[in-house]
């Protein structure tokens, strides 16, 4: 870690509909407003050179994945009461990439095409939420970045909004969801945002309009997201498990808050 927390930068960052959004910050603390960038190597290579970067999409893939998924997600899980759903189970790396492969060129056969391998390659038999196939394409966004820079594996984190905000609300579950019937929950949000604010978030930022390319549940997140990366740099972090295990390629697969 640096020594001059005024030339520190950290970041936050939530995939979106435009990309990625991301939010930085000094490590004394003063946050920026987000802004939405088209790939994760565009953070990476930000002026802000960001020595922390927290980000809400799973890092280190399992050959065979486990029954209920890696170990990350069957830790977190049960802290997260009605929450839970929200942490998908990450399959094989192998069902990953065919995810995303050119072929099948039909979206809905490529996932059926994903699946039936997930199944081969778990010990359970299991396949994947569609839901998850929707962001395996910026898990391998970043699985290849962190693969062909070990520096780089040093400086980003696997977190997730929800297990931040667990952390920030005392360790417990949160009783009101983000959204409802795909709608945003004003409720959720209030809470949120109440919990980002006693973690240091200024209220101006967190009541301002998502950038363009974001919705407001993910710039939320991303700023929960921030946290973690403080929560990091501070050395007051915890992962998801105590003992992260690794994946073929040295990646930790760990969930930190």
């Amino acid at each position: 870690m640096a020594d001059r927390p005024n030339e520190t930068w950290l970041a936050g960052v939530d995939g979106c509909p435009g990309g990625w959004i991301v939010v930085f910050a000094r490590a004394d603390g003063t946050v920026e407003a987000p802004r939405v960038v088209a790939h994760f190597a565009d953070i990476v290579a930000a002026p802000e050179r960001p020595a922390i970067i927290a980000v809400d999409v799973p890092i280190g893939l399992p050959r065979q994945s486990p029954a209920k998924g890696r170990l990350a997600e069957s830790a977190v899980r049960p802290l997260l009461g009605g929450r839970k759903s929200s942490v998908f189970r990450i399959p094989s790396r192998s069902a990953v990439y065919a995810s995303v492969a050119a072929e099948p060129a039909d979206p809905r056969e490529r996932f059926f095409h994903a699946c039936r391998i997930a199944r081969e390659t778990s010990d359970d038999g299991k396949a994947f939420a569609k839901q998850g196939f929707y962001i395996l394409d910026k898990v391998v966004e970043i699985d290849t970045m962190l693969r062909g820079d070990p520096a780089l594996a040093q400086r980003v984190f696997e977190t997730h909004p929800e297990l931040a905000f667990y952390r920030m609300n005392g360790e417990r579950a949160l009783g009101e969801p983000k959204k409802l019937k795909s709608s945003v929950y004003p409720p959720g949000m209030a809470l949120r945002r109440d919990l980002l604010t006693g973690a240091g978030i200024p209220g101006a930022l967190l009541d301002g309009r998502p950038p363009h390319g974001a919705a407001e549940d993910d710039m939320i997140d991303a700023y929960a997201c921030l946290v973690t990366a403080m929560n990091i740099y501070a050395r007051r972090a915890r992962s998801y498990p105590d003992a992260p295990p690794r994946d073929e390629h040295g990646l930790p697969m760990a969930i930190w808050a």
